[in-house]
């Protein structure tokens, strides 16, 4: 992986004030764009400066992640999202006007990857606000508070501080009295924080809610429509979602449970007793150490396509891995784009459970993604919706179960594994249809009290659940257990992605029953493409419909229902 040479911006440039930044914004505001070339030369000398901006703040977030207690990291990150993110905004807003008042723009604008990225400008000048920059630079920094807090929950088991990460595997071992101990003690903890949290998410929301009425809108929902980009589909798209996955998903998931509790020969489930196999085997444990895990991803990237494990082999030389649970760490796990250097850091809390495998080839496809998409011509090309990163991810998933006999030598232990991916692909569907919904209720209804919240949360604990867990005596877990969704705090409305993402990953895999490299080929050229194309042309050159409709879900659950039969006969 070649990183890009400079240009532009000086190599040795070290980002430790405004000042330093400031002189290569200051050429290009003042840039005469008199012609079509320059104006794409201008373009990419903006783009270059993006890629360093971002990367170094990718790095300071990184490690602030990876050690949440160093004050060093955290100051770091802080300063960047302070003093220099709000100093940005007004000239990335100049900018913006530079670009759309040129005549030559509209030019650009015939080829359909400027065209988006015209689109994109538009609306960012639409929504920029002098007074939002003090807003949104409180906000980045209040975000951080989550992942402090979170990264430093812990429990006291056998006599040593455990992570919630590896708490959270006890709970699939057979004993249920450990279970049920452990699950307390999850509990417990986490009902500590459950008022900061609280207190946290209010702030949160009131800020979002005042930033978007600063724009002209009536909610922070309609605003974050418009800067997330979504373009392609409405918030209308996003309650068909939530209904087609409440007819037709959650029906699945019931049958599913109900078949673990006809094998466990109880009525209903505890809350410690969902994660548990329900043939009372042990769980499973498909890699020791981190390493093992990361070679084991790289031998079967190798099967699905060579060109994908020398990717991962190029992250590992470059030590862009950070993969095992330890305390401080941040928790949950993500592939962090570096636009510069090409090869992206991917981190994780992994204790050595088939979720952690699930995770790291997750978070492998966003890799794959990344390098795909290193040689298109602007940042801005290859910093795509989710809908399309979570694609790349999820679809990796469901392809690399054929050749999960790199950590499975055992055919029973391979089949548990396959069905426990699937049973998971189908449902954490209506987890995703509820935090969406919940979401959308929160900014719909901004002044909302904590206790209001907790009551709606329960509601959709209804709506999206299949009434087979009983939660006496552990009621403020559940109503409280929104707390958990990191996306709530740090990212708000990112996460219906996910579902959008899984049907079109079930849809890849669904064709690659049929003709597997073909799916595989189209799944790559769809890559390429990063943000060149609009979301529904992505989707089809995978080979897969943009579809939220009830009978589209339906099919795919017909599906993945009929996989599952198989892998029981």
């Amino acid at each position: 992986m070649k990183k890009y040479r400079r240009s532009f911006v000086d190599d040795q440039l070290v980002i430790d004030s405004f000042e330093s930044v400031e002189k290569y914004l200051t050429l290009l505001l003042d840039r005469n764009l008199d012609s079509i070339e320059a104006l794409r030369q201008w373009l990419k000398d903006k783009s270059e400066l993006e890629a360093v901006l971002e990367e170094d703040m990718a790095w300071r977030y990184i490690r602030m992640s990876i050690d949440t207690a160093n004050e060093t990291f955290q100051k770091a990150y802080t300063f960047f999202v302070t003093e220099i993110q709000p100093k940005l905004a007004p000239i990335d807003d100049a900018l913006n006007k530079k670009f759309i008042t040129c005549p030559f723009h509209a030019e650009l604008a015939e080829e359909e990857a400027f065209a988006i990225h015209i689109r994109s400008v538009k609306s960012q000048l639409e929504l920029y606000r002098e007074e939002n920059i003090s807003i949104q630079a409180f906000l980045a920094e209040k975000t951080q508070e989550f992942g402090a807090i979170s990264g430093a929950q812990s429990i006291e088991h056998d006599g040593e501080s455990i992570t919630m990460q590896k708490a959270g595997l006890l709970l699939k071992e057979q004993d249920e009295s450990l279970r049920k101990t452990v699950f307390e003690k999850m509990a417990e903890r986490r009902s500590a924080d459950m008022n900061d949290l609280d207190d946290l998410f209010d702030v949160l929301v009131k800020k979002r809610t005042e930033l978007a009425k600063n724009a002209g809108f009536k909610n922070y929902r309609d605003f974050k429509f418009k800067e997330m980009g979504r373009f392609d589909y409405t918030k209308e798209s996003c309650f068909e979602f939530h209904d087609s996955v409440e007819k037709h998903i959650v029906p699945l998931v019931k049958k599913i449970q109900k078949e673990r509790l006809s094998k466990m020969n109880k009525d209903l489930f505890r809350p410690w007793d969902t994660a548990v196999n329900a043939e009372g085997k042990a769980p499973l444990k498909p890699f020791k150490t981190g390493q093992e895990m990361l070679d084991g991803t790289i031998s079967v990237f190798e099967k699905i396509n060579p060109e994908f494990s020398r990717f991962l082999k190029t992250m590992e030389k470059m030590k862009h891995f950070d993969l095992e649970s330890k305390p401080g760490k941040a928790p949950g796990g993500y592939n962090y784009p570096l636009y510069e250097t090409g090869a992206p850091f991917i981190f994780m809390n992994a204790v050595g459970s088939q979720g952690d495998l699930s995770t790291m080839i997750h978070e492998g496809g966003h890799a794959i993604h990344s390098f795909l998409t290193h040689e298109l011509e602007l940042t801005a090309f290859k910093s795509f919706p989710s809908e399309i990163a979570e694609l790349a991810s999820m679809s990796m998933e469901l392809l690399s179960m054929e050749y999960w006999d790199e950590f499975y030598h055992e055919s029973d232990n391979l089949n548990r594994a396959k069905k426990e991916q699937l049973q998971g692909t189908i449902t954490v569907l209506p987890w995703i249809a509820q935090i969406d919904a919940f979401q959308h209720w929160i900014y719909e209804h901004h002044e909302h009290t904590a206790s209001e919240r907790t009551a709606y949360w329960m509601e959709l604990n209804k709506r999206f659940g299949t009434g087979l867990v009983d939660w006496a005596g552990y009621e403020d877990t559940l109503a409280s257990s929104w707390q958990r969704q990191m996306h709530l705090f740090e990212v708000p409305f990112y996460y219906i992605e996910y579902g959008i993402a899984q049907l079109g990953a079930i849809g890849i895999w669904k064709n690659s029953k049929t003709d597997f490299k073909k799916a595989v080929d189209n799944y790559r050229a769809a890559l390429r493409l990063g943000y060149t194309k609009s979301m529904p042309k992505v989707y089809a050159k995978a080979g897969i419909d943009f579809n939220f409709s009830g009978d589209h879900i339906c099919r795919l659950a017909d599906f993945v229902e009929l996989e599952l039969e198989k892998l029981d006969t």
